[in-house]
């Protein structure tokens, strides 16, 4: 039943692309088709591109393993979400533009401010296809029954071309009808194990949360803070502050707020995504406290060390045998089939569209020339769709190498260079008057390098049983996470990189002085214009 849904899934939702597909050469429907979209459908989508497949099974996975500080993991997802809407929606949809690159030059125009901008999108957003892909095989094996390294193999390449594919054919609104229906289907689905856990107690939380502690085998600091990084509170900021603000500046998230057609209809998506977003993480709460309570630490890590299938094994175990237990488990299953393909697919989508407008159409070329092409015999929307293949094949290569490792690693390098490089040059763009070129780059750079250099050291690496070098061990950082030293350093350098500059960048400044009011109120300039 579960092989039928994911090739019914598979099947409707590359008939949705292709039927929502962009018109010839329609470039602004490629970049921009949730444009059209109803608050409501917008905020569905931007919840389904937010709550990734990692995103997903990791955080039940640590909730499952670790109760509380999983549970302050998916309040921090939330809060995350929340940051965005209070603080950089409107900033940014004011901005306007389809990428990374086209936010930020408005601030500071030029050819390396979108080359860089495009590296660091790259950065940040391919480690995590990686490891969206990689977890691919060992879930379909999981849930089919198929336990060979050729399957495995197999299914990473499979899911790779299906997403290319949804990315490549159906652009930005093709993918938002994805990540709507995912939406919608991974809430029902998480709604229906939530009820059946609650009802295996009687709707008793005091007896769930004991339970769950029993099964863990950790006793009483199950449901205290520190067991997640063996009682370093340190350790546990740096986690959640990476999670908080690196999940909010991830391209594929802002770039819905850059392309919505008002600051109300932002507003009103943004509060729709806050809320699902929100009922979503606590049922992943209670899911998560349940694969703790009725299926236990061992047969959890037996499964996987992160945790990452204890949303299938508990929803084995309380869908219970017949037909609809049956369709309880096929319709997690879908869900989480669904959230895999939607999530990468608007990665890659992210990633390409950079490519073709940040580096082919403006970063090789300077001054955009409307009549010259981003590479020869491609339009921007031509080369949008090659680059689309490009890096779905360059992630589905990395994942079939990485299948075998724990790739943790990858997914919190994609959080900490959100949170070191992205968002602090958000923050500084839409707010400091004085921020220049060199400081602008100097975040990107200094930011994304520093998480590079540091992730080496951490424990998700070597040194530990869990990590992707478990027979080695070279761990001389002493987090987990880099964002308690990276996030600092980023907005050190871009700070810098403005006051010791030695010209006087009053150019920069009255560009930004002429944008400040349509940037941070909407106010129209007559000579603003899209980039």
């Amino acid at each position: 039943m579960s092989l039928v849904a994911f090739l019914a899934v598979a099947t409707v939702a590359l008939l949705l692309c292709v039927m929502t597909g962009p018109d010839r050469d329609d470039l602004d429907e490629f970049y921009a088709g949730p444009r059209s979209l109803s608050p409501l459908r917008s905020g569905l989508a931007l919840a389904g591109d937010y709550l990734s497949a990692a995103t997903v099974l990791g955080t039940t996975g640590i909730i499952a393993l670790t109760g509380y500080d999983g549970m302050i993991l998916a309040l921090s997802i939330t809060l995350s979400l929340v940051l965005l809407m209070f603080l950089l929606a409107e900033p940014l949809r004011n901005a306007g533009g389809f990428t990374m690159g086209d936010l930020l030059v408005r601030r500071a125009p030029g050819r390396a401010v979108r080359i860089t901008a495009c590296a660091a999108t790259i950065a940040a957003l391919v480690p995590m296809m990686v490891v969206q892909l990689a977890s691919s095989g060992d879930l379909l094996s999981f849930i089919l029954g198929f336990d060979s390294s050729g399957f495995r193999t197999g299914a990473i390449i499979g899911l790779g071309i299906l997403m290319i594919g949804y990315a490549a054919i159906g652009g930005m609104k093709g993918t938002a009808l994805i990540q709507i229906v995912k939406t919608v289907v991974l809430f029902v689905a998480a709604f229906t194990i939530s009820v059946l856990i609650m009802n295996r107690f009687d709707w008793d939380t005091s007896a769930l949360l004991s339970a769950a502690r029993a099964g863990s085998g950790e006793g009483a600091a199950y449901l205290r803070s520190g067991l997640q990084f063996d009682g370093s509170g340190l350790d546990m900021v740096s986690s959640e502050l990476t999670v908080v603000l690196g999940a909010a500046c991830l391209p594929h998230v802002t770039m819905h707020m850059t392309i919505a057609r008002s600051t109300q209809a932002v507003r009103r998506s943004l509060s729709w995504a806050v809320a699902v977003v929100a009922g979503i993480c606590l049922l992943l709460v209670v899911i998560g406290f349940g694969a703790g309570a009725l299926v236990g630490h061992d047969r959890i890590t037996a499964a996987g060390a992160s945790g990452n299938s204890s949303i299938l094994q508990i929803s084995g175990v309380v869908a219970g045998g017949g037909r609809l237990g049956a369709l309880v488990v096929t319709t997690m299953t879908t869900a989480i089939f669904l959230t895999l393909l939607a999530s990468v697919a608007g990665m890659i989508l992210a990633c390409a569209n950079s490519l073709a407008h940040d580096l082919f159409a403006h970063g090789l070329h300077g001054v955009r020339d409307p009549d010259r092409k981003p590479l020869p015999g491609l339009s921007e929307m031509r080369t949008a769709q090659a680059a689309a293949v490009v890096v779905g094949l360059l992630a589905t290569t990395l994942a079939v190498v990485a299948r075998h490792w724990n790739v943790q690693a990858l997914a919190t390098l994609s959080f900490c260079v959100g949170a070191s490089a992205l968002a602090p040059a958000l923050v500084y763009s839409m707010f400091w008057r004085r921020f220049t070129r060199t400081g602008l780059l100097s975040t990107l750079i200094v930011g994304t390098v520093t998480v590079m250099v540091l992730i080496t050291g951490t424990n998700l690496v070597s040194g530990s049983p869990s990590s992707v070098f478990p027979e080695y061990d070279f761990n001389w950082f002493p987090f987990t996470t880099t964002g308690l030293v990276s996030i600092p350093a980023g907005f050190l350098a871009g700070w810098l990189g403005t006051v010791l500059e030695r010209r006087t960048a009053a150019e920069e400044r009255r560009q930004y002085e002429a944008e400040e009011p349509r940037i941070l109120a909407g106010a129209p300039q007559k000579t603003a214009a899209r980039p």
